[in-house]
């Protein structure tokens, strides 16, 4: 768990429950992009239930409006693209949404190791720069579109080794697709196990194939 917890507006966003019906054996969060809400990744939630039937998902909408989509877009930090100068502001928020991933937890009366961090864009840079860094290791973090942030921070931060899947657009032109190359060079080097798929043809996006992969990476990590 993140340390130096400050305060913030309460974070919440669409959920689905388990579609078995009964208690949550297993938590999946998913975090939007830069200038989307939770609605825009509640999708690959309806997309996997049938291979998870006893997780529970949520999308928290980002706390911040988004300085480029102010009329309903939301944001985790301000984004530059630029990892120097947004290194600070994602270890600014980091604190309170690690604070949101416990309570969502405890609501479901679910240990650490029962959660896994879903991310696109943004939110991939703000799943890894959480999961890496909780005391207990989630079962798993997916990465979509994203790229690892203060690279050279993070055998100094490391916490926990859980799995990592990387999945990226070929012709990404928001974030490069050379970006998983650099985040699996560092993940590796720092000794954690990194799947990862390049979507031939895909820009910025998730497409059928990276959803598949998606689901049936959380599917074999909560078996």
């Amino acid at each position: 768990m993140l340390t130096d917890r400050m305060p913030h507006t309460p974070i919440d966003g669409p959920r689905l429950a388990p579609a078995s019906g009964a208690a949550a054996k297993q938590l999946v969060v998913l975090f939007h992009g830069y200038g989307a809400d939770g609605s825009d990744l509640i999708g690959l939630a309806r997309q996997w239930r049938s291979l998870l039937p006893d997780a529970a998902f949520v999308a928290p909408d980002g706390p911040e409006p988004c300085v480029m989509n102010p009329f309903g877009g939301r944001q985790w930090f301000e984004l530059t693209f630029r990892q120097p100068r947004d290194w600070p502001a994602l270890k600014k928020i980091a604190p309170a949404i690690d604070g949101f991933l416990d309570d969502e937890l405890k609501s479901l009366d679910l240990d650490g190791d029962r959660l896994a961090l879903v991310g696109f864009s943004q939110g991939a840079m703000l799943s890894l720069h959480l999961g890496l860094r909780r005391e207990r290791a989630p079962a798993a973090i997916i990465g979509y579109s994203g790229m690892l942030a203060g690279a050279d921070q993070l055998r100094a931060d490391l916490r926990c080794r859980p799995p990592i899947l990387l999945v990226h657009g070929e012709q990404d032109d928001v974030i490069p697709v050379e970006a998983l190359g650099l985040a699996r060079e560092a993940l590796e080097g720092a000794g954690l196990g990194v799947q990862w798929h390049i979507s031939r043809g895909l820009g910025h996006g998730i497409d059928v194939q990276g959803i598949g992969i998606g689901g049936a990476f959380l599917r074999k990590v909560f078996k």
